[in-house]
């Protein structure tokens, strides 16, 4: 019996994170929200999927996701997954508000939000977590599900096939490695650019404790600061373990290559988002000066607000990055994650995906599990960020062991909230808003 979807709810969810310092940067101090996103359907079986935000201007995407919403409804899920490109660019090239884009900010997050609420109910539907959904999907119809327009001059339909072709080589072996070991993680939890020096010197010793190898911290403060925090921090880890820096975008071209000169004593792994997300060519002088400085040891990283495939394609071009991290949220859903994550492959670029906020480490596991099931088929140079935050508020949160993710096992995209998170964190009525 084919499934169609009669409904779409739209939920404005805000956790009050601003106040304690979590998630604070260089940039950005807020509230992580949701623009959380429920398909009704003629079955029973429902969709979930969300885009995250950062409070005020979530009213925002959800106005954007009710007015893309008839664009599925009275669609079946057979019909997407027959056309599944026509389905996508009816949301990104609405011929009225792909002018607000086109394929990226608020619009282009709105469709993610639609897009990934349909592959939550398309996995739910065949009773599989959306990892091994997408890992056991023929390559024709992974290749039929990515839009290659605008990227055909860096990576094709055949290029493509041959890509997840060979990612059927050894794919059973890989995921027995995963059922046994989980999937390789690092912590930003550690070092939040608000936290005092003695919340960070007690939080990241917990982490190296809890079997933590990687560690994450913000700099784009006083590079004084910066400094002394990333000091305190290697003390901690050890000389061994992985530190990985992210300022993101607070520094102009020169100032991340005096500011990296600087760091470079404490050996990161990474820097991340040194300077303005669009800026390709500024992203490809960082990393060139960053590998001299430190002999080819940090490599410059950035993507989690990187608008759509099109700039990823630019920064693989431009030799920018030496690591890929796509954001679940940002760009217009799975189908155009396929892209980046075989573009990626294309490139011989390791993928790291951006997570924390609210649910995006539930979204990533899936995609980084698939990645390398079925496309870089290595875990080499790969890691899933991991935040330690709001994991509670859904129905099936990650689970996480000696610093690694254990696979999903529910059907479906991780996507769904409790009713009662959804209650009690609705802006503006909800309790904890009163």
């Amino acid at each position: 019996m084919d499934v169609t979807i009669t409904g779409v709810d739209v939920h404005d969810v805000r956790f009050p994170t601003a106040a304690s310092g979590d998630g604070s940067d260089a940039i950005n101090r807020g509230d992580y929200s949701a623009t959380y996103v429920q398909l009704t359907t003629d079955a029973g079986p429902a969709g979930a999927g969300f885009t995250f935000t950062n409070g005020r201007g979530n009213e925002l995407t959800c106005a954007a996701v009710r007015a893309l919403a008839h664009h599925v409804v009275g669609r079946t899920v057979a019909q997407i997954a027959a056309e599944p490109v026509a389905f996508w660019r009816s949301l990104v090239a609405d011929e009225q508000l792909r002018w607000l884009g086109p394929e990226k900010g608020v619009i282009h997050m709105a469709t993610g939000a639609l897009v990934n609420a349909v592959w939550d109910l398309r996995a739910t539907l065949a009773g599989k977590p959306l990892w091994r959904y997408l890992a056991d999907l023929p390559t024709d119809d992974l290749v039929a599900s990515v839009d290659f327009r605008h990227i055909s001059d860096a990576l094709t339909p055949d290029d493509a096939a041959t890509i997840l072709d060979k990612g059927l080589v050894g794919r059973d072996q890989r995921l027995a490695d995963l059922e046994r070991d989980g999937f390789p993680a690092y912590t930003t939890s550690v070092g939040w650019l608000g936290y005092p020096d003695d919340r960070v010197r007690e939080l990241t010793r917990a982490a190296y404790d809890a079997g933590w190898r990687a560690v994450k911290m913000k700099v784009g403060g006083p590079l004084a600061d910066d400094l002394r925090r990333a000091r305190l921090i290697r003390a901690e880890i050890g000389p061994d373990a992985l530190l990985m820096m992210d300022a993101n975008q607070v520094w102009d071209v020169d100032e991340a290559i005096t500011a990296m000169t600087a760091l470079a004593e404490v050996d990161p792994y990474w820097i991340e988002e040194p300077t303005h997300a669009d800026d390709i060519l500024g992203h490809a002088r960082i990393a060139r000066a960053v590998a001299e400085l430190t002999g080819g040891r940090c490599r410059v990283a950035t993507g989690e607000v990187a608008a759509n495939r099109v700039v990823f394609k630019q920064l693989l071009q431009a030799e920018a990055i030496g690591v890929m991290q796509v954001d679940a949220c940002r760009v217009g859903g799975v189908d155009e994650v396929l892209a980046e994550l075989l573009l990626a492959a294309k490139f011989g670029v390791p993928v790291c995906p951006h997570a924390g906020g609210v649910g995006l480490c539930e979204y990533v596991q899936h995609l980084a599990i698939f990645d390398y099931l079925r496309v870089g088929t290595s875990l080499d140079g790969r890691m899933v960020e991991y935040v330690d935050h709001l994991h509670e508020h859904f129905v099936d949160p990650v689970r996480i062991r000696d610093g690694r993710y254990l696979l999903p096992e529910r059907p479906g995209y991780s996507a769904t909230m409790r009713p009662e998170s959804i209650a009690r964190f609705r802006f503006p009525d909800g309790p904890a808003w009163r």
